[in-house]
C-alpha cells in the first residue's frame, strides 16, 4: 500500500497560507535544516501550520513533538511517520 508523502513543497504551502513568509526569507532556498525561527515562524505560526496539516492529511500531531521539530526536515519527518503509521493502522 502506497502512503501520501509530505514534501518540503507541501510544508511550503501550508506556511505561506497560514503564516506568510517574512520579508528578506527564501522559502524557494536550501532550508530544510533552518530553524524555523531563523526563517521567521515562530511557535503561533507552528501551531498554526500544525492544525492545517491535521486537518488536511487526516492525522494528530503531538504539540510537544511539534515544538520539537526546530526545523523544516524534522517537521516532515514527522508528519511522515504519522502518515505511514495511519496508513498501517
Amino acid at each position: 500500500m502506497s502512503t501520501k508523502q509530505f514534501t518540503l513543497d507541501e510544508l511550503k504551502r501550508i506556511l505561506l497560507e497560514g503564516a506568510g513568509a517574512d520579508e528578506g526569507v527564501d522559502l524557494d532556498g536550501d532550508i530544510l535544516d533552518t530553524e524555523f525561527a531563523v526563517l521567521g515562524y515562530e511557535s503561533l505560526a507552528l501551531l498554526e501550520t500544525g492544525s492545517r496539516i491535521e486537518r488536511e492529511y487526516g492525522i494528530s500531531l503531538d504539540e510537544a513533538a511539534l515544538a520539537d521539530a526546530g526545523t523544516p526536515r524534522a517537521l516532515i519527518d514527522l508528519v511522515n511517520s504519522h502518515l505511514a503509521a495511519s496508513a498501517t493502522a
